[in-house]
C-alpha cells in the first residue's frame, strides 16, 4: 500500500503531459479561430496573444457555438470578446462582476466599466454584465461553461467570502455536464493558499482540492501556459515575470 501514492503520482504526471500534448496538437475549431481573428479586437489584446495563447486555451475548454458562458471577474474583457465571438449569435456571455462592498469608499473604481463598454458595442451584442455582491454572484439561467482567468486566487482575499460555498454556487450555475475552467498563476508546490494575497499565486493542488469538495469531477489539466523560468517566488506584477508567469489550467465538470 505504501507504493500506491507513488504509482498514482507517476500516472497523474503522465496524464498531465499527455493532456497538454493533445491540447497543443489538436486543430483549432473554426469558431475559436474566427474569434481570435476578429478584427474588432483591440490591438492591445492582440499583442498579448503570444503569451496568453487564446486559441489553444479556448480549444481546451471545448466551447462551442451556441454555448452559454459565465465569465467570473472579466477584468478588461480580453477573454470576454473572444468568448462572445466563439459562441456566436446563438450563444451568450455573462460577465460577472462583484458589486462594491457596502463600506467601500465613494471613489472606488467601477470594476464593471470596461466590460460594460464591451456589452454596449454592437460587435459583442451577446454579452451582458451581471453586477451583484460576491456572495450572490450568479447567472440568470444555467450555463455550459464557467470560466475564470488569473482570478481564482483572489477568492481567498475577499472579506467574508467562503470559497467552498462559492464553488458550490458555481456548481449550481452549471448545467449537468457543464465545465468549470480555472486558469491562474502557479504558486510553489505545497504552499496551498499562502501566497494568494502577497504574490497573487495559488498552488493548483489546493485549487483542485477545493473544487472537488464542491462536487465537481476533475477532467484534466493543460501545460499550455507553463513557464519553467518562473521560480514562483515573485509577485506576478514584478516586471521580470509580468505577462510571463507560470500558469496552470484546470478543467472540472459538473456530473
Amino acid at each position: 500500500m505504501i507504493r500506491y501514492p507513488r504509482i498514482l503520482a507517476v500516472a497523474s504526471a503522465a496524464t498531465l503531459m499527455l493532456t497538454a500534448t493533445c491540447a497543443s496538437a489538436a486543430s483549432i475549431p473554426d469558431n475559436i479561430a474566427a474569434a481570435v481573428a476578429d478584427s474588432s479586437r483591440p490591438e492591445a489584446d492582440k499583442t498579448r496573444d503570444a503569451n496568453r495563447k487564446p486559441a489553444e486555451t479556448l480549444a481546451f475548454t471545448g466551447v462551442k457555438p451556441g454555448a452559454q458562458v459565465a465569465e467570473l471577474l472579466p477584468g478588461g474583457g480580453y477573454f470576454t470578446r473572444l468568448f462572445s465571438k466563439a459562441v456566436g449569435k446563438g450563444g451568450h456571455v455573462y460577465a460577472l462582476v462583484p458589486a462594491p462592498l457596502p463600506d467601500a469608499p465613494a471613489d472606488v473604481p467601477d470594476f464593471a466599466a470596461r466590460v460594460k463598454a464591451i456589452a454596449a458595442d454592437p460587435n459583442y451584442a451577446n454579452v451582458s454584465v451581471v453586477v451583484e455582491p460576491f456572495s450572490q454572484l450568479g447567472v440568470p439561467a444555467p450555463v455550459d461553461l464557467v470560466w475564470t482567468s488569473q482570478n481564482y486566487h483572489d477568492l481567498h482575499n475577499f472579506p467574508g467570502l467562503d470559497v467552498g460555498i462559492f464553488n458550490k454556487m458555481v456548481f449550481d450555475d452549471l448545467k449537468p455536464g457543464g465545465i468549470y475552467l480555472i486558469l491562474d498563476h502557479t504558486a510553489e508546490e505545497g504552499s496551498g493558499g499562502r501566497d494568494t494575497q502577497t504574490l497573487h499565486r495559488i498552488d493548483p493542488e489546493a485549487v483542485k482540492k477545493e473544487v472537488l469538495a464542491a462536487g465537481f469531477v476533475f477532467v484534466g489539466s493543460s501545460n499550455l501556459l507553463r513557464q519553467p523560468s518562473d521560480n514562483r517566488s515573485l509577485k506576478v506584477f514584478d516586471p521580470s515575470v509580468r505577462g510571463k508567469t507560470d500558469q496552470f489550467i484546470l478543467k472540472f465538470r459538473r456530473p
